[in-house]
């Protein structure tokens, strides 16, 4: 089950968050700078925003690793998504 569902389409699973900065892995790309809005599937189901630094396509094509900033995430959130974070293997 995914922890993130992104409100233009698509899902993703949280791989590491280090305060504001977060790493995810997508079924969708998103261009560097792009904010991507979301809300968590998981726990409180907060919205979540990223501004995104970085994507990556997988070696299969059909997910990507998405890095990026939280916009507007307080402490209890960062908090949060540092409990749901787990390292996934790549697909």
């Amino acid at each position: 089950m995914a922890q993130v569902n992104w409100t233009r389409g698509g899902e993703a699973d949280l791989i590491k968050v280090d305060d504001d900065l977060v790493s995810v892995r997508s079924t969708r790309a998103a261009a560097p700078g792009t904010p991507l809005d979301g809300a968590l599937t998981v726990g409180s189901q907060k919205p979540i925003r990223l501004k995104v630094a970085r994507c990556k396509r997988e070696e299969s094509g059909s997910t990507f690793v998405i890095e990026g900033r939280l916009i507007d995430a307080n402490r209890e959130m960062r908090t949060e998504l540092a409990g749901l974070a787990r390292p996934v293997p790549p697909t």
